[in-house]
């Protein structure tokens, strides 16, 4: 993590995140509803960020103040970064010359803003989770035995929100998928508390040896509010350079069959096929897993996040907003909420 070196103590919160290109806070910003939070961006909102321990650095993003009612329920995702991705390459913004191409795949900070336009029942927060070695995979590996301080920065970040009664919702992307499988990990069952599962092709660590499917049946049964929701794509085949990506048994699309086969033993799926898309589907909507079959063989590893709407989907499946705020695989839904250069 880069700091500069003329920063006082008091302001190398600021320079942490402008290390990952997020604005700094400027004199005269307005102070916000939530304690510890502050006024950022064109679409003011809530914001907080902050390390924990000596390599992880979280960002916590709220409605602006007139969005946020302390009334209505709040859900707090929790959105764990892909390899290789800073925070406010995650969040997203608009390309133009000089601006890196990765601030244009996910647009998760887009997506949750178009989100809230419709949620108007509750309070969308999302939290993004990057660590210095920017692999989730890699940082478990040198923090193992990893499921207690991965459980500790869940609390964390709940902390400082200071909301208690705010759904936990746990998402991913690529290699972030370690982070929630280690989370997982952390106790014979998930807690209720944990409302809803996300992997946006970022299953790659499921693994039965680690009863992660076990774990995942007996919360999808115990509470009604309880989902999940994967999505991966056709790998098998992809190349770069002419060489295959993932070896004979790799790949998300390997791991989502196996993760199909073993939550379906307990737990009805039904299986259907719309184009381009596998779905299968259980407990009337709670369980929702889709496979893009990707006959062009194309590498769609992030389209499946940002182009495709995939984060939008992942928090909208289960719900009455689900195929009506957008469609998954439809075109984007989130334009105009793309924060400028």
């Amino acid at each position: 993590m880069y700091f500069n070196r003329g920063c006082a103590a008091a302001v190398v919160a600021a320079c942490v995140l402008a290390a990952h290109g997020e604005p700094q806070d400027l004199p005269g910003t307005r102070p916000a509803s939530l304690p510890g939070f502050r006024i950022e961006g064109r679409f003011g909102e809530q914001v907080l960020t902050y390390r924990w321990g000596e390599d992880v650095s979280v960002l916590i993003n709220a409605p602006p103040p007139e969005g946020f009612d302390p009334g209505r329920p709040t859900r707090l995702v929790l959105y764990a970064l892909p390899n290789g991705n800073t925070i406010g390459q995650t969040i997203g913004r608009r390309l133009g010359p000089g601006v890196d191409w990765h601030f244009g795949i996910q647009h998760i900070g887009a997506q949750t803003r178009y989100l809230r336009e419709f949620l108007r029942e509750e309070n969308l927060v999302v939290a993004y989770l990057e660590n210095d070695l920017k692999s989730w995979p890699a940082w478990k590996t040198k923090h193992a035995p990893y499921a207690e301080p991965i459980r500790r920065i869940v609390e964390s970040v709940q902390e400082r929100l200071g909301v208690p009664a705010a759904a936990i919702e746990l998402t991913a992307h690529s290699g972030g998928g370690g982070f929630v499988f280690g989370y997982i990990e952390g106790a014979e069952a998930i807690p209720d508390r944990v409302r809803r599962i996300a992997f946006l092709d970022a299953n790659y660590g499921f693994a039965d040896a680690l009863r992660h499917g076990e774990r995942l049946v007996e919360w999808l049964r115990r509470g009604r509010d309880h989902v999940l929701v994967v999505l991966a794509y056709d790998d098998r085949n992809i190349t770069v350079d002419g060489k295959l990506v993932v070896g004979p048994d790799g790949g998300t699309y390997r791991k989502t069959l196996r993760m199909i086969e073993r939550i379906g033993r307990d737990i009805p799926l039904t299986g259907t096929t719309a184009g381009e898309l596998k779905r299968w589907r259980g407990l009337e909507g709670r369980v929702d897993v889709i496979i893009h079959t990707n006959p062009q063989n194309r590498i769609l590893h992030t389209a499946l996040v940002g182009q495709m709407n995939g984060f939008i989907h992942c928090l909208s499946v289960g719900s009455r907003h689900e195929n009506t705020v957008a469609r998954f695989g439809a075109p984007v839904a989130y334009e105009r909420w793309i924060a400028p250069e």
